[in-house]
């Protein structure tokens, strides 16, 4: 494994001096295949238009506002396009054009959304590159970006393999729609589905009452989505908002999908997999199309959908970063460190990838290992040739007497853990999961001492030296139950030295969905694949022993000596998990016998 003492990207960052200082704004709609207008606004750099002036272009796909229409007496410098702000300083002065786009059923565009990033919105993003191509401001070499929605709406571009399609960098984006944002591990995220629905209707409907409890959204200037220039009083405006009305609604929209092969009651053919990067993932695209995956250890479940992304492409320029943050990279989540400047090393990449691949510049990534990873606790960024590490071994630690956790497999012919489930339980408003739908959070899990009381917990000794964990582990539980479905939420932890339980990761299942389904196999060094499909769903007999094994999300965590280790188990996450089975308490018990070992298997890098 590389040391990442030649990995400063900020350095990058510093010396890439800006060229250009102002912009050149102007918007515009384009007409789509079937009629519908598209609200776009270019930005090219400079004031002043020069001869022969071609740029690297840069695009963003956004049901977020392109940018915002500012009220009368906004003070100078009142910023308008707060979705793509970031992108537009760390780029525009840098000698690249960017081109933001309202979705269509979205902002100023025209349409509406008939669910969450349709095959019909898929087909406008090529219309859209085709026009870019075209234009006299444009080089030819064509970037897509963005966090979140954003970043997959450049997976999705990258899937029609246009040839000025050179490099797409995906902040933060699901690969699997359905297991990374709306269903992880077959549970729904029903606290996700509920926000996030509500701040989609306010934007779509314009309401600002509403998009004003979201913090990316208030501002005492913000007047709503900004027209074009063509529309000088709204009046064309106003008629695009009167089409979103028709936009479908999140809630009713996921409740169809609960299984991954579940279509619309509308469409039989509009199933979570067209809504996902990976349906349309394929060789052509990635063959020609560089691709810089960025996600963090407290990205929801999005981490996990970086891994896969990573691992499918077989491109020979694609890379990986996964850091000591969270959604988008905007607060910094190790424990041991105040990041004050997350978003910093992760924007001073996206500069650097760019710059190689769209610019043409000598950025000295080709001399790098591909992947980049922190290591909490250890403070350290890190690099490897492979994700997760070729170095990864995995260790088992069995469930065994007394609630504790060790090497030591169980020699007992009958033992088991009884637990009743705690419908209290609960990962609180400072989670991973809390920033998915725009809301701000400081300190991660700094409320997490003692939320595992109401678990069942199996705790390690003491560690006589340090053990660094990287990786995807795995639980491998052996349960009965006293009723056909219950969902698991198994957290790991780290206990210091003065007793303070610390959050590391987690996994989330459903027993339902344990069945490894024919032609299914472990994810290379992930772990086992579930098809989610409704065919394979097994409920579970009360009373009959059922193997679920599941990974848990990818972290890079170092155990210090003196340190102990915890696995904690609930039946519930009931500030953003819906309850299985609603309405009744589960009990369950865990086996720990010579037969039945329940267990964590730690991918583990010896120092």
């Amino acid at each position: 494994m590389e040391n990442m003492a030649l990995f400063w990207p900020e350095n990058w960052l510093e010396n890439r001096l800006p060229c250009f200082e102002g912009q050149r704004l102007f918007s515009r709609y384009l007409t789509m295949r079937d009629g519908v207008q598209i609200a776009i606004d270019v930005h090219l750099p400079g004031t002043i238009e020069a001869e022969n002036d071609r740029f690297p272009v840069v695009v963003f796909f956004t049901p977020y506002y392109r940018r915002m229409k500012l009220k009368p007496g906004a003070p100078e410098g009142t910023e308008d396009c707060p979705n793509i702000a970031i992108f537009r300083s760390l780029l525009l002065a840098r000698g690249y054009a960017l081109v933001a786009v309202d979705v269509r059923g979205s902002g100023a565009s025209f349409g509406t959304r008939n669910g969450l990033r349709s095959p019909n919105e898929r087909g406008d993003y090529l219309e859209i590159v085709e026009w870019i191509n075209q234009q006299p401001w444009c080089k030819g070499s064509i970037g897509v970006t963005g966090i979140s929605y954003l970043g997959a709406a450049a997976d999705f571009t990258a899937s029609w393999a246009h040839p000025a399609v050179k490099a797409i960098v995906p902040h933060s984006a699901v690969w699997d729609t359905w297991s990374n944002q709306l269903y992880p591990g077959g549970v729904m995220c029903r606290r996700l589905v509920k926000e996030y629905g509500n701040l989609m209707e306010a934007l779509d409907d314009d309401r600002a009452e509403v998009r004003s409890k979201f913090p990316y959204f208030k501002g005492d200037y913000y007047d709503g989505p900004a027209p074009v220039d063509e529309d000088e009083d709204g009046s064309i405006l106003e008629k695009a908002l009167k089409d979103h009305v028709a936009n479908f609604d999140m809630a009713d929209f996921v409740h169809q999908l609960t299984f991954r092969d579940r279509a619309l009651h509308t469409d039989p053919d509009f199933t979570s997999e067209i809504i996902s990067p990976y349906y349309y993932a394929n060789q052509t695209a990635d063959a020609q199309t560089a691709v810089y995956t960025i996600s963090g250890w407290m990205d929801g479940h999005y981490s996990r959908g970086a891994a896969l992304r990573y691992q499918w492409q077989q491109n020979p320029h694609k890379r990986l970063m996964l850091g000591a943050w969270d959604h988008g990279a905007r607060t910094g989540s190790s424990p041991y460190h105040n990041d004050k400047t997350p978003q910093t090393k992760a924007l001073a990449e996206t500069l650097r990838f760019f710059d190689e691949y769209l610019m043409g510049l000598d950025t000295g990534m080709s001399d790098e290992a591909p992947v980049h990873y922190y290591t909490v606790g250890e403070e350290r960024w890190k690099s490897a040739n492979e994700w997760p590490p070729a170095e990864t071994n995995y260790r088992t630690l069995f469930f065994q007497e007394s609630h504790r956790l060790g090497i030591e497999p169980p020699a007992t012919k009958e033992a088991f853990d009884h637990y009743v489930g705690d419908y209290s339980c609960g990962t609180g408003e400072s989670s991973r999961y809390n920033r998915l739908y725009a809301q701000n959070v400081d300190n991660y899990y700094s409320d997490w001492h003692d939320r595992d009381k109401r678990m069942l917990c199996y705790t390690t000794d003491v560690f006589e030296k340090n053990i660094e964990v990287t990786g995807h582990p795995i639980i491998r539980l052996y349960l009965t139950s006293d009723t056909q479905d219950c969902a698991l939420f198994v957290y790991l932890e780290d206990i210091d030295k003065s007793g303070k339980v610390h959050y590391v990761t987690e996994g989330v299942f459903r027993a339902l969905h344990r069945r490894i389904a024919e032609g299914h196999t472990n994810i290379p060094n992930i772990g086992p694949s579930h098809s989610f499909l409704e065919r394979d769903a097994r409920y579970m007999t009360p009373g009959e022993c059922s193997e679920i094994t599941f990974d848990l999300l990818p972290t890079s965590w170092l155990f210090k000596a003196g340190h102990r280790l915890r696995i904690a188990i609930a039946l519930a996450d009931s500030d953003h998990f819906s309850r299985i089975p609603d309405g009744v308490i589960p009990t369950i018990e865990v086996y720990r016998n010579s037969i039945q070992a329940s267990c964590i298997e730690l991918p583990i890098i010896e120092s």
